[in-house]
């Protein structure tokens, strides 16, 4: 079973820039694909980003361009460099780990892990 940890986010004025992380344990790293939603209030859970296994990796349009998946396996590691910040992506962020190989890698239903969640605020 995968256990996964967030670190990362806060506030920041449009335009900034934040990194989050997700370390993940309990089983080996490049075995499953990852992903990135993100959460408001009396909203569904959003895809934002996914990386595969072997390092493909998918972005909603509504980030792409903007936001980079990343992955560290030295580290145990998903990263998402959120650059260009606006305040439309002021939401819980949520990592997220797809070890059942689900091909609905935009789909929350597909993620069988979640990290803990981290508000990331965009506002001057």
């Amino acid at each position: 079973q995968v256990q996964l940890a967030q670190s990362g986010g806060g506030l920041v004025q449009p335009g900034g820039s934040l990194r989050l992380s997700c370390a993940a344990s309990g089983r080996i790293f490049d075995d499953f694909g990852m992903g990135w939603f993100r959460q408001t209030p009396g909203m569904e859970r959003e895809f934002v980003a996914a990386i595969s296994w072997i390092g493909s990796t998918y972005y909603a349009e509504s980030v792409k361009g903007r936001f980079t998946i990343s992955r560290d396996s030295t580290k145990n590691t998903v990263n998402l460099q959120m650059n260009s910040l606006k305040p439309e992506d002021t939401a819980v962020y949520y990592c997220a780990a797809n070890t059942l190989y689900n091909p609905s890698r935009d789909r929350a239903y597909a993620y069988d892990a979640w990290g803990q969640g981290t508000q990331v605020t965009v506002s001057s």
